[in-house]
C-alpha cells in the first residue's frame, strides 16, 4: 500500500456529501431517531444501506477556575448502569439558539456557574460510524456562582447531580488511568491541558465554523 504524507494545512476533515438515493425514519424515539439512508460512492452503480441515530449535535463545557480546577460532574447514565464523571453538556435542541448560548445556559443549570470568558477548546464526533452528533467542547474561564435564586430547578437525572472541582493534572491523570470514560471529559479535559502547554494559543473565538455540524458550517 503507498504511503501518503499528510501536511499540516491537508490534515483535516472535509465535507463531503454523497448521492443519497433514498431515505427514511425507520424508528421513532424519545429523543432522537433512527434513519435508513441508502446512498451511491462515487461513480459505483451500487448503492450501500446504513442505519444511523439523527441528533441534533450538544454543546460541553471544560470550566476553569482561577486555579486551573477543572469542573466536573457526577450524574448517573443508564445505558451503562454507572455514575460517571463528566463535565457539564447538553443538547443543541433549542431552535435559533447559538451553540455559545447553549454552553452559557449549560454551565447554569447543571453547575449553577456562570463565566466571563469563552473560547472554543475542541470539536468532535461521538460515533460518525453510527451516529450524525456533532460536539462542541467550550473552554469557560472567570468564574461566577449563580445567585441561589435564579438558580435553575433540576429534575430526572439531573436532579441527582453534585458537582466537584478537580486540579487538571488530577483529571488528567484519571482520563489516562481509565477512571474518567465520558467521550466530552476525556476529550474536553485533555485538549485543556494541551492548550495549556500552548500558552493558549490554540483556542478559537466561540463562533469559529463548526464543519462537524451542517447547521453551523
Amino acid at each position: 500500500m503507498e504511503q501518503l504524507r499528510v501536511n499540516g494545512p491537508d490534515l483535516k476533515d472535509t465535507v463531503d456529501p454523497h448521492t443519497v438515493v433514498n431515505s427514511a425514519t425507520v424508528y421513532e424515539g424519545f429523543i432522537w431517531d433512527v434513519q435508513r439512508d441508502e446512498f451511491r460512492l462515487g461513480d459505483e452503480d451500487a448503492t450501500l444501506k446504513r442505519d444511523f441515530i439523527t441528533h441534533p449535535g450538544a454543546v460541553s463545557i471544560v470550566a476553569l477556575d482561577e486555579q486551573d480546577r477543572v469542573l466536573l460532574i457526577n450524574q448517573y447514565r443508564h445505558p451503562v448502569g454507572m455514575r460517571m464523571w463528566e463535565i457539564p453538556a447538553g443538547l443543541l435542541d433549542v431552535e435559533g439558539e447559538a451553540p455559545h448560548t447553549a454552553a452559557q445556559r449549560e454551565l447554569a443549570e447543571e453547575a449553577d456557574l456562570s463565566a466571563d470568558e469563552w473560547h472554543v477548546l475542541v470539536d468532535f464526533h461521538n460515533s460518525p460510524g453510527s451516529s450524525s452528533e456533532a460536539n462542541r467542547v467550550f473552554l469557560a474561564r472567570g468564574l461566577h456562582d449563580i445567585p441561589e435564586a435564579d438558580r435553575h430547578d433540576r429534575d430526572g437525572e439531573e436532579a441527582e447531580i453534585f458537582t466537584r472541582f478537580a486540579d487538571l493534572d488530577d483529571a488528567v491523570a484519571a482520563t489516562l488511568s481509565g477512571q474518567i470514560s465520558s467521550p466530552a471529559a476525556v476529550l474536553g479535559i485533555l485538549a485543556a491541558h494541551t492548550a495549556r502547554t500552548r500558552g493558549w494559543d490554540s483556542l478559537r473565538p466561540v463562533a469559529a465554523p463548526w464543519p462537524g455540524h451542517p447547521k453551523f458550517r
